[in-house]
């Protein structure tokens, strides 16, 4: 399917898209909230190179897409909204996400390897088991973060206040009502 194709379906009201292979699209400043771009029974959304910059992808279901092989392929995100967004086990390896709005979604186990966060809004943003080895998160507003065991976190000049931050393998409410 070609992006003209795809924003032709989806403005005439289609919204489930998944399994969508979108080589290189550029989607800058599109409107697609609440469209369905996760993974197929056997075939996992891709979206190779894509631009998405300043995208509006509120209330989106991305589980399980392929937006990052690493930092050539990856999808550049910057200024995107994503507020809402289903994101578990989406694979953001390498993508470019400064000053993105991920503002209550959900990145269950997604793989942020590398990820440019910096300035992203992720309050509210489940991470748990997510993986942010190399993920740069300067500036980042991580108020209300659950970060259950996410892996190689380095949480340098981000914001974290209430960040939910538990030691691997423990229950958070073991942790509740414990003095400090």
């Amino acid at each position: 399917m070609t992006v003209d194709e795809f924003l032709a379906a989806y403005q005439a009201g289609k919204r489930n898209f998944q399994g969508i292979v979108l080589e290189s699209a550029d989607l800058f400043d599109c409107d697609i909230r609440s469209c369905d771009l996760s993974r197929a029974q056997l075939q996992r959304a891709y979206l190779p190179y894509a631009k998405l910059s300043r995208v509006r992808l509120t209330q989106a279901n991305l589980t399980g897409a392929n937006l990052g092989n690493g930092f050539l392929q990856a999808a550049d995100l910057s200024e995107a909204d994503l507020q809402g967004a289903l994101l578990s086990y989406v694979n953001l390896r390498g993508a470019t996400l400064l000053k993105a709005n991920l503002q209550s979604a959900n990145l269950y186990g997604a793989d942020l390897t590398g990820a440019n966060l910096t300035g992203a809004n992720l309050s509210q943003v489940n991470l748990s088991r997510a993986k942010l080895g190399r993920a740069n998160l300067t500036n980042a507003d991580l108020r209300g973060v659950n970060l259950f065991r996410a892996q190689n976190v380095d949480l340098t000049g981000a914001i974290c206040d209430r960040t939910t931050i538990s030691p691997d393998g423990y229950p958070l409410d073991e942790f509740e009502d414990q003095p400090m």
